[in-house]
């Protein structure tokens, strides 16, 4: 198959013709060529498109999509369907399945139901036995099938020397262990950010205070044992601070943060709307400053939609009775252009989480993997319930005024647009 994209912007800081429109010739899943201008041929396949921007593959590093245990969310096959037509390339796998995703055998099953995809798959298989935070899984065995990294997906190691072990047995094989950063005596029984308007609301409240508590042991765990930690979703100023000494430091320390962290503060709870309730939850719009200077000045490393899927019986219920999370794939790339240019995120979703999670990363060049998103800037729209290509519709962004969309990817030597 060849492949001819036209007049298509390259953002790619890692290439040579980075912000220059070309012209993009894919031949057998490789770049054959890049020019001012290719001639057609009928047997070449031409994407001409509106303010066609490309990049290196996206990657999305926290996407669950329920399979297997819980279909009635999101399937495999049709989770990465819609991770390829929302410009992803590749997504790293939560293991908060049924059963959870702790042996060998379950990151087997995952990786061989992706096979035939556009957008690779990849596991991050579970830290504790059945993600219950008593006993270490399998870790080594687990990445020997292909687990990329270890963590209890949206739930913190409670305890300390677990934690500590953990950290010291991954570096045998070079693991990558993750922690997600709250402190569960200190968040109690909260549901979203404690401050002026949970109060006002009378919901029960999460002071930062929990995440910052968490990362701070965290970090002291680090600096004791060595070795490298991933803390998949911060949400706070005072924890991008953290990370920032940290690395100072020189620890082997990242992060990421969600997209709903980055665009939207505790005020959207006021219509006590579900999809709103998420974890790590919304917080003040001064943390949501301080996390997008964050992304900018590199502090922050990874940048995820945290797609979540939440069947509708569990989120079109009382607010404090609903499931936490939000899918976000199809309103990733529109939510991103609303705060920044594409050269402020772009790494945080292309070279930095592929080298975070030991996967090469493949420029725009000639003779090259051609392993590319293709996206617009321009397009300005609201983002309502025709958008949503998952299965499950729990959105936080439904009814938010975005920019830009994804036109696809070109992955695998195959081409998949959103139509």
């Amino acid at each position: 198959m060849t492949t001819l994209l036209k007049s298509a912007t390259i953002i790619d800081p890692s290439s040579s013709y980075h912000k220059k429109q070309k012209d993009i010739l894919i031949s057998n899943g490789k770049i054959k060529k890049i020019d001012n201008a290719i001639p057609i041929k009928k047997e070449y396949t031409v994407v001409d498109l509106e303010d066609l921007h490309v990049s290196c593959g996206w990657f999305d590093t926290s996407v669950s999509f329920g399979e297997p245990g819980f279909e009635e969310r999101e399937t495999i096959e049709n989770g990465l369907e819609v991770a390829a037509k929302s410009g992803f390339t590749r997504v790293a796998v939560n293991p908060n399945t049924n059963p959870v995703i702790d042996n060998k055998s379950s990151i087997e099953y995952l990786i061989n139901k992706s096979k035939s995809a556009a957008t690779n798959l990849h596991p991050i298989g579970a830290l504790t036995q059945g993600g219950k935070g008593i006993d270490i899984a399998e870790l080594f065995d687990m990445q020997q099938s292909g687990a990329i990294a270890f963590g209890d997906y949206n739930k913190p190691i409670e305890n300390d020397n677990l934690l500590k072990i953990a950290l010291l047995y991954a570096q045998n094989f070079n693991g990558l262990v993750m922690s997600f950063p709250q402190n569960n005596s200190i968040a109690g029984e909260g549901i979203v950010n404690e401050g002026n308007t949970s109060t006002r609301l009378g919901l029960k409240g999460i002071p930062a205070l929990a995440e910052e508590l968490q990362i701070s042991r965290d970090l002291f765990l680090l600096e004791y044992t060595g070795g490298k930690l991933h803390i998949p979703t911060i949400s706070t100023a005072n924890s991008a601070t953290l990370i920032k000494q940290a690395k100072k430091k020189g620890l082997q320390v990242t992060c990421g943060v969600t997209i709903a962290n980055l665009l939207l503060s505790d005020d959207e709870l006021e219509g006590f709307d579900s999809n709103t309730k998420l974890t790590p939850p919304l917080r003040t719009k001064k943390d949501v400053k301080s996390l997008q200077k964050a992304v900018t000045s590199g502090v922050i490393d990874v940048i995820t939609s945290d797609h979540n899927p939440i069947d509708i019986e569990n989120k079109k219920v009382e607010f404090s009775n609903a499931k936490n999370g939000t899918i976000g794939l199809e309103s990733a790339i529109g939510a991103l252009n609303s705060i920044f240019d594409p050269e402020e995120y772009i790494n945080c979703i292309t070279t930095n989480p592929k080298y975070i999670f030991g996967i090469e990363n493949n420029a725009i060049e000639e003779g090259n993997i051609a392993e590319l998103s293709l996206f617009s800037t321009k397009k300005s729209y609201s983002f309502n319930r025709e958008n949503i290509l998952s299965t499950s519709k729990n959105s936080v962004f439904l009814g938010k005024n975005l920019s830009g969309i994804a036109y696809g990817i070109f992955a695998n030597n195959k081409l998949v647009l959103n139509n």
